[in-house]
């Protein structure tokens, strides 16, 4: 059988104070490859310090991370770094795009930024092998297409709507093919109408086989999702 994209078993994070902070109390939590996932919570709860444990920008303190197969905690920086480039594409409330480059060109980078990182010494995955920037234009264009923005490609994206934008974002996260799309509150600057189109999006790409899990205090944004769990003062619960 293939590897969870994500194993956390008896994951502890606290943060010094006295007496210390524990953000995340012994989680556990298994998610296969195509599930869609949705993490709710009051503020406070302790999602934004899952968000950064699973996204790999932070570490336990205690307990186990495996991500498609790899113990993360006892990796070296840089090697979290290739390994968060390569398999994890990140969805955020803002879209951080920059405004005077077009849509297109904003996917773009995404691929640079990642072989910055190092990623590049990562072996590429099916269709990612052409090189140079006429490749990477191609590829971006393809994810643009892929999430259904493709006709926006030379736009600004001051000129697209927030749903455009965010999908653009998404298609920029989906750049490489990664293993998991990470969500934080990725509807939270949208209205009802864009709403709707961005999570018919995600139904779209959990078909496609792709893994979502989705950061959210929106009950609309988790009902959505195929799982639904609960996290409350650092303890994670799988809701029926």
């Amino acid at each position: 059988m293939a590897e969870p994209v994500i194993e956390l078993t008896e994951v502890c994070r606290e943060f010094p104070a006295r007496p210390p902070v524990r953000a995340l109390d012994r989680v556990t939590l298994k998610v296969d490859r195509g599930d869609y996932v949705a993490v709710a919570g009051p503020s406070g709860s302790g999602k934004s310090t899952l968000l950064n444990v699973l996204g790999l920008l932070d570490r336990p303190s205690s307990g186990s991370y495996r991500l498609d197969g790899a113990e993360t905690t006892t990796l070296r920086d840089g090697a979290r770094t290739r390994l968060r480039g390569d398999r994890i594409g990140f969805v955020f409330q803002s879209f951080h795009l920059l405004s005077h480059r077009s849509v297109v060109e904003n996917v773009m980078l995404a691929e640079i930024y990642r072989g910055r990182t190092g990623a590049r010494n990562v072996p590429a995955r099916s269709g990612t092998t052409k090189k140079g920037r006429g490749g990477r234009r191609a590829r971006a264009m393809a994810a643009l297409e892929r999430v259904g923005v493709a006709h926006r490609a030379g736009f600004l994206p001051g000129l697209m709507s927030g749903g455009e934008r965010q999908r653009a974002a998404i298609a920029r996260a989906l750049l490489g093919e990664p293993s998991l799309l990470l969500c934080d509150e990725p509807t939270g600057n949208l209205d009802s109408r864009n709403t709707e189109a961005v999570l018919d999006l995600f139904d779209e790409l959990r078909g496609q086989g792709l893994t979502i899990v989705v950061i959210t205090h929106e009950q609309e944004v988790g009902a959505r999702a195929e799982r639904r769990v609960r996290i409350t003062d650092g303890v994670l619960v799988e809701e029926g």
